[in-house]
C-alpha cells in the first residue's frame, strides 16, 4: 500500500510539465546565453585551476566550492541511479540523461552565478547564499514564501531523501554483495533478517559521517578537495578500462542508445510509451546525479572566495560536465556494453555484475573496485548534502545553534537507519523530493533570467581580449 502511494505520488510530480519545464529552462539559458556552456568551457577550466586572491570574499575556494558541490553529486546517482534508469527505461535513458546534461549546464551556470550575486554575511561572519536568498533578495520580499518552500524541500531532500537514505542504501549494498552476498551471517532487525555486514557497515559509515559533519563547510571541503579528485580519477580509470578493452562494441551500444531513445526498437504500437519512459528515467536520473536546476549546488557556490558571480557560475557548471557527460556516461557505456542492464537485476547489482563481465580482473576483484568507490561516492554526498540541507534549515529557523545542532544528530541517525529501507522505497522518496525543490528554483531562475544575461555580458566585456 506505501509503495503504490508513493509511486502514484513520483508519477504526479516527475510527469510530463516537470520534465518539459526543467528541459525548457535549460534551452532558455542556452539561447539567452548563446550557448555558454560551450563557448566558454575552456575559460572555465582555466578558472577552476586559478588561484584566489587574498582577501577575495567567500569561506573556501572556488575548487573548493565546486569539490563540495561534486561531493554531493557525485554519489549513488553515478553508479546505482544510472543502473536502475537503465533497467526501467532501458539503453534509451542513458541518451536522455546526456540532453538533460546538455541544457542543464546552463542552467547550472545561470543558479550559481545567482548565488554569489545576491548572497549575504551571516551575524557569525560565515558567508550564506542559494536560491532561498536569491528568491527573496532577487524577487523581492513579497516572495520569500516561495525562498522557504524551497528550503522546506530542501531539507527534505537532505534527510529523506539524497542525502542520507539513498547513499547509505547503495553503501551498504555494495558491501553486502561482496563480502556476504548469500546472506549467510544474518541477524533480524526491525522484523526482517539483514547480513551482519550491512549492520557493521551501516555503523563505521555513520560514525565517519559524525566526524566530519560536525566541523562544518570547512572540514566538509577540506575533505572533499582530497577524496573527490581521487575517487572521480580511480572509477573513470576503471571504466575507462572497461570501455578500451571492449573498445569494438562502443559503436554498437552507441547506436542502440539512441535507436531505443525514440522508440525505434519498440513494439508496435508501443514506441511512444518507450520513449516516454526512457525520457522521464533519463531525465529524472540526470537530475538525481547532476543536480542541475534543483538549486542545490548554489549553496555550495555562495561560500566561494570570489568576488565574480559569473566566474564561479562558470567553475561551477564544470560539476554538471564531470558528473554527467563523464562519469553517468561511462556508467551507462559499461552497463549497455555488457547486457547487465537485461539480466533481471537491480539497483547496485547491476553495476557490479558489469564490472565484473567487463573487467580483466576476477569478479571478486571487480566487485571490490566497485565496492570501493562506491563507498567514496556515497560519502561524500552524505557530507555535501548535510552542508545544503543545513543551511536550508538555517533560512527556516535562524542562527539557532541548538536546532541546527540537533538537526546534525538527526541527519545521522537518517544515515544510521538508511540501510533498513527497500531499494524502490529509497529511490522513489528521493525522486518525490526532488522534483518538489526544483519547483520554487526553476521559478526563480527564469524571473531572474535578466540578471544573469546582464551579468554574464558584464563579466564577458571585461574579460574581453584575454585567451
Amino acid at each position: 500500500m506505501f509503495q503504490e502511494v508513493l509511486k502514484t505520488m513520483d508519477d504526479l510530480v516527475w510527469g510530463l510539465p516537470l520534465i518539459i519545464m526543467i528541459l525548457a529552462v535549460g534551452i532558455f539559458f542556452t539561447i539567452q546565453l548563446k550557448g555558454v556552456q560551450i563557448t566558454q568551457l575552456p575559460r572555465a577550466i582555466r578558472l577552476m585551476l586559478k588561484s584566489e586572491a587574498d582577501g577575495e570574499k567567500g569561506e573556501v575556494s572556488s575548487f573548493g566550492a565546486l569539490c563540495t558541490a561534486l561531493s554531493a553529486t557525485i554519489g549513488t546517482g553515478n553508479i546505482v541511479g544510472v543502473a536502475t534508469a537503465l533497467v526501467a527505461g532501458g539503453p534509451g535513458a542513458l541518451f536522455w540523461m546526456w540532453i538533460a546534461a546538455l541544457f542543464g549546464t546552463a542552467t547550472k551556470y545561470a543558479e550559481c552565478l545567482l548565488a554569489v550575486k545576491f548572497r549575504k554575511e551571516a551575524k557569525d561572519g560565515h558567508i550564506v547564499g542559494g536560491p532561498f536568498y536569491y528568491i527573496e533578495n532577487g524577487m523581492g520580499q513579497g516572495w520569500k514564501w516561495l525562498g522557504k518552500l524551497f528550503a522546506f524541500f530542501g531539507v527534505g531532500v537532505g534527510l529523506l531523501g539524497i542525502g542520507t537514505f539513498t547513499q547509505i542504501n547503495g553503501i551498504t549494498g555494495a558491501v553486502n554483495n561482496f563480502f556476504d552476498p548469500d546472506n549467510t551471517w544474518t541477524v533480524e532487525l526491525f522484523g526482517k533478517s539483514y547480513s551482519w555486514t550491512v549492520l557493521i557497515a551501516g555503523i563505521v559509515l555513520t560514525f565517519c559521517v559524525a566526524l566530519v559533519i560536525i566541523g562544518g563547510i570547512k572540514r566538509i571541503s577540506s575533505v572533499a578537495q582530497v577524496v573527490v579528485p581521487f575517487m572521480a580519477l580511480l572509477y573513470v580509470g576503471t571504466a575507462l578500462l572497461i570501455l578500451l578493452t571492449h573498445i569494438t562494441a562502443i559503436p554498437a551500444a552507441i547506436v542502440e542508445i539512441v535507436q531505443c531513445a525514440f522508440g525505434m526498437r519498440a513494439a508496435a504500437g508501443g514506441a511512444l510509451g518507450t520513449v516516454m519512459i526512457a525520457a522521464q528515467k533519463g531525465i529524472a536520473r540526470g537530475i538525481f546525479s547532476n543536480e542541475a536546476g534543483l538549486g542545490s549546488a548554489p549553496i555550495a557556490a555562495a561560500a566561494a572566495k570570489t568576488t565574480d558571480p559569473a566566474a564561479q557560475g562558470l567553475v561551477s557548471m564544470l560539476g554538471t560536465v564531470i558528473d554527467t557527460i563523464i562519469i553517468c556516461t561511462m556508467t551507462g557505456l559499461t552497463i549497455v556494453i555488457t547486457g547487465a542492464w537485461d539480466m533481471g537485476l537491480e539497483g547496485v547489482s547491476v553495476t557490479t555484475k558489469a564490472f565484473q563481465l567487463g573487467l580483466p580482473f576476477p569478479e571478486k576483484v571487480a566487485s571490490f573496485i566497485l565496492m570501493v568507490c562506491l563507498v567514496f561516492f556515497a560519502f561524500t554526498t552524505i557530507l555535501g548534502w548535510n552542508y545544503y540541507s543545513e543551511r536550508c534549515l538555517e533560512y527556516l529557523v535562524g542562527e539557532k545553534q541548538k536546532v541546527l545542532g540537533a538537526y546534525k544528530w538527526l541527519y545521522i541517525l537518517a544515515v544510521f537507519i538508511g540501510p533498513f529501507m527497500t531499494v524502490s522505497e529509497v529511490w522513489t522518496i528521493a525522486d518525490i523530493f526532488n522534483g518538489l525543490m526544483a519547483l520554487p528554483n526553476l521559478i526563480a531562475l527564469i524571473a531572474l533570467s535578466g540578471v544573469v544575461v546582464s551579468e554574464t555580458q558584464r563579466y564577458l566585456d571585461k574579460m574581453r581580449g584575454e585567451p
